[in-house]
């Protein structure tokens, strides 16, 4: 058997002293120096065999990261596991203790295309580091070489040439970063996202500085709820894609972990469309797709069969088996108005589920590292903006 761990990170922001990123947005070297600190204590705290990063503006700036985490693992080690010398070297705890240095990770870096370096209107990439190598060059989705098409049907008395109109997408808003991972003699393809958020798109005129609906001394809550309804629409679009390739990978045979910020809970429309459909309890239940009177439905032979076509290409939440394991409920990932959610995911593909006679793995824990988060609303715990606004998420899997 064959254990490793693989996290999903969402630094916050992550570039260089001095550089603006954002509108006006930029760290003093102070400030950098303690976000600097901070991931790589939280990296080291986390020891994963394989981290997806997201919110990486600059890859120098994640190196210097993984560099810190480096210098602070050997020190550590020096502290705390005995030497051969020792007679107590053997003990199990020491073996818990030592922390992995990432000297010889490999490192997969995916810039956003969107990002031409312009100060103040800077766009984030993805990040993978692995200890465990990287099977192949790392492949990179975000300009689709033929543009994404929705198209609407008409609606029930508005049949024939009525336009219901179709939604077009040509570019993700961030890249999907592809990599597969070499472990235990197989390869596991991971695939590390960063959906469009939730705050909303607004177009600004031309000519303007500005959208209009971005001025607030001039609240218009239908230009608002519009440019949610943007987002949403992109993300979902973006989930569809995503998709796409997660389910190429599956019937080619290969084993999926899709991590990532999704911008949305694991029972959102965006998430269940990355994760594929639920499958029907009795499809012989439900009136065939063809059927000629209300006799006709599917058998049971098709049941089965159908069944197993939705089970054999869907995803299923690390966060909840591990909830289904321990009876817990105490993960999440973000907070907002005082209100706690999980917007991180690590999705698995049937291969490492447990009802799963034919699976070739499992996963045993899953931990959140979430002491940090705070949105200001709890006195006690102040908002610092220099930490990350996210949970980090980390299953601990074991191929047979």
């Amino acid at each position: 058997m064959t254990d490793f761990t693989i996290a999903s990170f969402n630094v916050k922001n992550l570039i260089g002293p001095g550089r603006e990123y954002y509108r006006f947005q930029s760290y003093t070297p102070e400030e950098y120096a303690w976000k600097e600190d901070w991931l790589a204590d939280q990296l080291l705290s986390m020891n994963a065999d394989v981290v997806g990063f997201q919110e990486i503006f600059e890859e120098d700036a994640l190196r210097a990261v993984i560099d810190e985490t480096n210098t602070r693992a050997t020190a550590l080690n020096a502290a705390t596991v005995p030497d051969r010398a020792k007679r107590y070297h053997r003990k199990v705890i020491f073996r818990k203790l030592e922390v992995e240095p990432y000297h010889d990770a490999a490192l997969a870096f995916a810039s956003n295309a969107a990002d031409t370096g312009t100060p103040g209107q800077r766009r984030p990439g993805l990040a993978v580091l692995s200890r465990l190598g990287v099977a192949g060059p790392p492949e990179i989705l975000q300009d689709l070489e033929e543009p994404l098409e929705i198209p609407f049907k008409p609606l029930r008395g508005l049949e024939g040439d009525a336009d219901a109109g179709v939604f077009r997408l040509r570019r993700l808003s961030r890249p999907i970063l592809k990599v597969r991972i070499p472990v235990g003699g197989r390869s596991v393809t991971v695939f590390n996202c960063h959906l469009k958020s939730k705050l909303g798109e607004y177009i600004t005129p031309e000519g303007a500085g500005f959208a209009p609906e971005e001025d607030l001394t001039h609240y218009d809550p239908l230009g608002r709820a519009m440019g949610e309804l943007r987002a949403a629409v992109r993300r979902m679009a973006e989930a569809w894609v995503l998709r796409r390739e997660i389910v190429a990978e599956i019937e080619a045979g290969h084993p999926v972990i899709a991590l990532g910020d999704f911008n949305d809970g694991e029972t959102s429309v965006s998430s269940e469309i990355v994760a594929g459909e639920r499958p029907f309890r009795n499809y012989a239940w439900m009136l065939r797709h063809d059927a000629t009177g209300p006799g006709d439905r599917y058998t049971a032979e098709e049941n089965k069969r159908i069944t197993g076509a939705v089970e054999r290409v869907r995803l299923h939440a690390a966060e909840k088996l591990f909830v289904r394991k321990s009876l817990r409920d105490t993960v999440y990932t973000a907070a907002f108005g005082g209100v706690l959610n999980s917007i991180d995911q690590i999705f698995l593909s049937r291969d490492f589920h447990p009802d799963n006679a034919k699976r070739i793995g499992e996963m045993t824990y899953f931990s959140t590292f979430n002491d940090h988060l705070t949105d200001g609303s709890h006195p006690e715990a102040p908002y610092n903006k220099l930490a990350s606004d996210h949970g980090q998420i980390m299953a601990h899997m074991t191929l047979f």
